[in-house]
């Protein structure tokens, strides 16, 4: 089966989303963790492709979309952009979460307390080097067919273009394999925490040229790095 990678089209949206939630949990379908299916993509979906629809980039094939990478050039400027753009109409829709858990073990208040307290931006060291962040998402049956590689060699021609130094991602400590995947694109890994590893890549090097993220590095605490997907 013909699997196309393409720069998005609006009419891709529904699909994303489908693909964001059945994914969402460490690359395994968190469809029974949500109450409302929307909550988790309105976060890591949705805005990529409303701020900057340049930088998103699709698979499908016959049956839709199976895969898709999004992505910001500069994650200061784009929580900016969330602030006045996105956020607004998703915390009218969503009711901040209530102070305690709800116990029917699902992760909606967990998003919605996203939605209204964001956290703050990523440390200034990180930023200046690598501006941009993604996350990336890909169905199980579209995986083992290079669709990781291939989206993301479209991305980094994207951002390559624009001239954007470098970009970063998260990493959650329950995914190896999306680990694995990223040290073999090239990225490094810049700082390891609880939750898992702080990766980054110096987009103005080729691959494996690139030096390290310096000494001292993993003494600076990240204020929050967003995850890639699969690894939420």
């Amino acid at each position: 089966m013909s699997i196309d990678v393409r720069p998005f089209q609006p009419f891709d949206l529904p699909g994303m989303y489908r693909v964001c939630l059945r994914t969402g949990d460490s690359g395994r379908d968190a469809t029974g963790l949500y109450g409302d299916p929307d909550l988790l993509p309105h976060i890591y979906a949705g805005p990529y492709p409303a701020a900057d629809p340049g930088l998103t980039f699709v698979a499908a094939d016959a049956r839709g979309v199976l895969g898709y990478v999004v992505a910001t050039a500069d994650s200061h400027a784009f929580d900016g952009w969330l602030e006045e753009h996105w956020w607004p109409a998703l915390r009218l829709r969503y009711p901040h979460a209530p102070a305690a858990e709800p116990g029917d073990g699902t992760r909606d208040r967990q998003c919605v307390e996203a939605i209204h307290r964001p956290g703050p931006p990523e440390p200034k060291a990180l930023y200046e080097r690598y501006p941009a962040h993604l996350h990336i998402d890909i169905l199980p049956r579209g995986q083992g067919a290079g669709l990781g590689r291939r989206l993301m060699d479209a991305l980094l021609t994207a951002l390559r273009e624009r001239g954007v130094p470098g970009l970063h991602l998260g990493v959650g400590a329950g995914n190896p394999g999306a680990h694995a995947f990223y040290l073999r694109l090239g990225f490094t890994e810049a700082e390891r925490q609880e939750w898992g590893s702080v990766m980054v890549m110096d987009l103005t090097r080729r691959v494996g040229s690139a030096p390290g993220p310096g000494p001292g590095w993993a003494r600076r605490p990240a204020a929050r790095v967003r995850p890639a997907f699969p690894a939420r």
